[in-house]
């Protein structure tokens, strides 16, 4: 096993004395190819390119002598140290830091970012990092090849966003550029790159000095979850759904959370799509009615959420939205069920009013590779002052979990 491993991070700028004394005395150096042209790296030393970090891993601790890893600005930021301090590895590593290329990004746009989300887009995690964008006013993301500004412009179809696209950053080739979302797909962009993906409300504005990193999920919000209609939308009155006990059934099921792409079809005043969007999930609230649209974004506006509104009739409209994770369907019946069933979200929610509808609902999720559970909802409102009953709803709720295996 190597006697010491050092990891280094650098960020462009001439290494410290620590850095270059831990280099000199290196019997094996791993790095990209543009850390092993670095001057340093002392001529006699074993040189591993750092492709797969878990081969390159296994390599170091077979070597008898000193390691030293290059990486790009800080490696215990979504670095290498994670994966070199993996147990079945067994090394014990030592880390000189330098600045994070996602704190070079938001330096170089002039941006704090403490109040930032920050994600790494490669092949598998791509449309779960467009989601987080989808749903937060500032993220930067650490893209791959094949999951870049381009791709990330092309699954953000129909949401508006700035991109501040930095490419080879603390290098002779550096440039950062800024461009409208809708641009990014008609450029071909240099790796390795990060993208601050910024829009929204509150994306660029001052804000009160924060206390927590990233955007708090309580900011600008009620308290508590699944209230009372009224306090998404002042003066109308709520439909069963719209019944706060059966929301409240229905995030439990759901479990929306970040990264997760939420469709809230029938969103009517859009007080389940406002808290789907709190949770951090993307939210996608589908509705007929020009005016349900703007109580929805009204909604989401007196919260401090984003989300995406479509107008338009379902099931038909579903079939130019991106794929869900989640699906609350609050109205459309039997066909919107099994038009989003067939879209194979891991949990779809509906409900029904009578038991006909429930079975039939039922039967539909069934066929569609959905284990369901079904729960009748009595809920009875009472009057504090004499425990007189106020209102009452009655609503059954089917709760669909994929199977796996599933077609």
């Amino acid at each position: 096993m190597a006697d010491r491993v050092t990891v280094i991070g650098w960020d462009g700028s001439p290494l410290t004395a620590a850095a270059r004394s831990a280099l000199s005395a290196a019997t094996l150096v791993a790095g990209a190819a543009h850390h092993l042209a670095l001057p340093e790296v002392p001529p006699a030393a074993e040189r591993v390119r750092l492709g797969s970090v878990g081969l390159a891993a296994r390599r170091i601790a077979g070597h008898r002598g000193t390691a030293v890893v290059l990486a790009d600005g800080d490696p215990g930021f979504f670095g290498v140290v994670r994966a070199l301090r993996a147990p079945e590895h067994g090394l014990e590593v030592e880390v000189v830091p330098a600045v994070s290329s996602v704190a070079a990004a938001f330096a170089r746009a002039g941006m704090p970012w403490d109040d930032a989300h920050v994600v790494v887009a490669h092949e598998k995690t791509l449309r779960r990092a467009v989601n987080v964008c989808r749903a937060h006013p500032k993220v930067a993301v650490l893209t791959s090849p094949g999951a870049g500004p381009a791709e990330l412009a092309l699954l953000l179809d129909g949401v508006h966003r700035t991109f501040v696209v930095c490419e080879e950053l603390g290098t002779s080739r550096e440039q950062v550029s800024v461009l409208t979302s809708d641009k990014a797909a008609d450029h071909t962009w240099r790796d390795p790159n990060v993208v601050l993906v910024i829009g929204g409300a509150g994306g660029t504005g001052a804000s009160a000095a924060p206390w927590l990193m990233g955007r708090d999920p309580a900011a600008g919000a009620v308290r508590g979850w699944a209230g009372r209609s009224e306090e998404h939308e002042p003066g109308d009155r709520p439909g069963i759904g719209d019944d706060p006990t059966l929301r409240a059934v229905q995030l439990a099921r759901l479990g929306p959370r970040a990264g997760d792409l939420v469709w809230d079809v029938g969103a009517a005043g859009g007080t389940f799509a406002v808290e789907a969007a709190r949770f951090g999930a993307a939210v996608i609230a589908v509705d007929s009615d020009p005016a349900a649209r703007a109580r929805t974004e009204a909604a989401a506006r007196r919260h401090g959420v984003l989300l995406q509104t479509v107008t338009g009739r379902a099931p038909h409209v579903l079939e130019s939205l991106p794929e869900p994770d989640v699906v609350r369907i609050g109205a459309g019946g039997v066909a919107v069920v099994t038009a989003c069933a067939d879209r194979r979200p891991e949990r779809i929610a509906a409900h029904a009013t009578t038991r006909d509808e429930a079975e039939a609902i039922g039967t539909a999720l069934t066929a569609g590779g959905y284990a369901v559970e079904t729960l009748l909802l009595q809920t009875v409102g009472l009057d504090p002052a004499d425990w007189t009953e106020r209102e009452r709803s009655v609503v059954f709720l089917l709760a669909g979990r994929r199977t796996t295996g599933a077609p």
